[in-house]
């Protein structure tokens, strides 16, 4: 299970502010974000060297899409398809709109459920697939959502229970300094389903972290720990 933050802000020199853990086995490889598809231009994700697709990625136009398991089914299926390649699709678009309406044009039932974030400086979609019928986009409204194998803001999830308020009271980032976001994407503290940067128990825990912020004009910034959020420093990825 891993974990998205959003903050949308209109009107905001920085209207789009994103954090990500991604949580995957230790031992699956992958190579950290860079422009590894020379027949998608300018964009720019991590690469999975297991199915090929990403996690989480950047194009030219400022859209950025992270897919998410949904609950109950984590890991690959017999006759489904690879989620990697969502985010790949969505970041052929312009815009997280026009991704999202991509999206939803779907069969859902080719991959197993999963939750899809694509945010550019304009919003936030939040994109359910459910592994049957048609994906169903919804717009995230101006404010703070996290986002993790459940919907929006879902206080099931005993991790958004336990770190939405404290996103919610932390100081909001700016590209300069995220040290609030930091503190609370570094912690390790509650039980398994509470962490959102997850000790490795069987294999599986909390393997890298990203920092976007999407500007209302100019370049976006992305910042990558190529690592646990707790023992990996974030380092500027070249995006613009």
């Amino acid at each position: 299970m891993c974990t998205v933050t959003i903050l949308i802000r209109p009107g905001h020199a920085w209207p789009l502010i994103l954090a990500a853990n991604r949580d995957e086995r230790v031992d699956r490889a992958w190579d950290p974000p860079g422009a590894w598809w020379p027949d998608r231009p300018g964009v720019v994700a991590g690469r999975d060297l297991t199915a090929g697709g990403t996690w989480m990625g950047l194009n030219r136009h400022g859209v950025v899409a992270a897919v998410l398991n949904r609950q109950g089914s984590l890991g690959p299926a017999a006759g489904k398809r690879s989620r990697g390649e969502l985010p790949l699709m969505a970041l052929e678009h312009a815009t997280a709109a026009g991704a999202a309406a991509a999206i939803a044009a779907l069969d859902a039932g080719q991959w197993r459920g999963f939750n899809l974030v694509l945010a550019d400086s304009a919003g936030a979609i939040f994109v359910r697939g459910a592994g049957h019928g048609r994906p169903q986009a919804v717009p995230l409204p101006a404010g703070l959502h996290m986002v993790t194998a459940h919907d929006p803001n879902d206080l099931e999830s005993p991790r958004v229970a336990m770190h939405l308020p404290r996103f919610r009271a932390a100081e909001a980032p700016m590209p300069e300094d995220w040290r609030g976001w930091i503190e609370i994407l570094s912690d390790r503290s509650g039980d398994a389903g509470e962490q959102i940067n997850v000790i490795p128990r069987a294999g599986f825990g909390t393997v890298c972290s990203s920092l976007v912020a999407l500007p209302a004009d100019g370049a976006p910034v992305w910042l990558f720990a190529a690592g646990a959020p707790h023992e990996t420093r974030f380092e500027p990825l070249g995006v613009a």
